[in-house]
């Protein structure tokens, strides 16, 4: 593909890494239910392959929320663009994230599942770029550490491309830059 400056994390890493985490996660929720939150539309690759090797009962449910736009950094205004579909009160959650930058929407949308009164509120990243950091927030479980580049594939997306690419890539700048 003529977009790719450099594979970052390949299909297979990928796929090995999300083992690791089914099993630690397994293991933690052990005689539980866990409702896999997926944070979309990025995390959706994610959730589907890590929902596959979890060994313990899970619900699904989806929310969407933003801080991107189109642009390449997040614009720190945060929104809701979909919500949850059930009441998610004294369930356990997972937060299942694509990408944690800043943590500035990550942090919001805690506190906001926190107004639920979930049993607990966990979070599952396969992607985290700990340099933009503007937000201390705890990641119980972390897939990579992220370069300060720009990335897509695996569900991170450019303008809504990408996200079907089995890999993580630096997307070539001449696709972005101006």
């Amino acid at each position: 593909m003529d977009v790719v400056e450099r594979i970052l994390i390949s299909e297979e890493e990928i796929q090995a890494r999300i083992k690791v985490l089914a099993k630690e996660i397994s293991q933690q929720y052990q005689g539980e239910t866990i409702c896999l939150l997926c944070i979309l539309k990025g995390g959706l690759m994610f959730l589907t392959d890590l929902a596959k090797q979890l060994t313990v009962p899970v619900t699904f449910d989806f929310i969407g929320i933003s801080s991107y736009g189109n642009a390449t950094k997040s614009s720190g205004i945060v929104r809701i663009t979909k919500d949850l579909e059930e009441s998610i009160e004294n369930k356990h959650i997972l937060i299942v994230e694509d990408i944690i930058d800043s943590g500035l929407t990550l942090s919001y949308l805690v506190k906001n599942l926190e107004s639920r009164k979930p049993a607990s509120v966990r979070i599952c990243t396969l992607l985290d770029k700990q340099i933009n950091r503007e937000v201390d927030i705890p990641i119980d479980y972390v897939g990579f550490l992220a370069p300060d580049e720009f990335l897509v594939g695996y569900g991170l997306d450019y303008q809504e491309l990408y996200r079907n690419i089995p890999f993580v890539f630096v997307l070539k700048s001449d696709y972005y830059a101006n």
